[in-house]
């Protein structure tokens, strides 16, 4: 089973930027693709960005030309970048395989508070 280790939340006040990064156990290219996903307080877990093995991105409307989801197949790691940082963007992010019978354990995320 994958092991996903999140990094690179933190603080940031409303309309900055920040990286996730989501390093991999093994070949993320085994996958059909990954995800990141975020947890607010309160709130159910929600897909968010989307990369498929063939190079297919996908967002979700509320991130959709703020976010951007890549990765580095030789690293085995996923990115988020994340530009004009809103409140509500605050949650914890965590990346997983997309294929839900695929899926590993949930690493322990990363923290991103956006506040000014």
């Amino acid at each position: 089973q994958v092991q996903l280790v999140e990094s690179g939340g933190g603080l940031v006040q409303p309309g900055g930027s920040l990286r996730l990064s989501c390093a991999a156990s093994g070949s993320i290219l085994s996958f059909n693709g990954m995800g990141w996903f975020r947890q607010a307080p309160g709130k159910q877990r929600e897909l968010i960005a989307s990369i498929t093995r063939g190079g297919s991105l996908g967002y979700a409307s509320s991130v959709k030309g703020r976010f951007t989801i890549s990765s580095d197949n030789a690293k085995n790691t996923v990115y988020l970048q994340m530009n004009s940082l809103k409140p509500e963007d605050t949650a914890v992010y965590y990346c997983n395989v997309l294929n839900i019978f695929e899926r590993g354990s949930w690493g322990q995320g990363a923290q991103v508070t956006v506040s000014s």
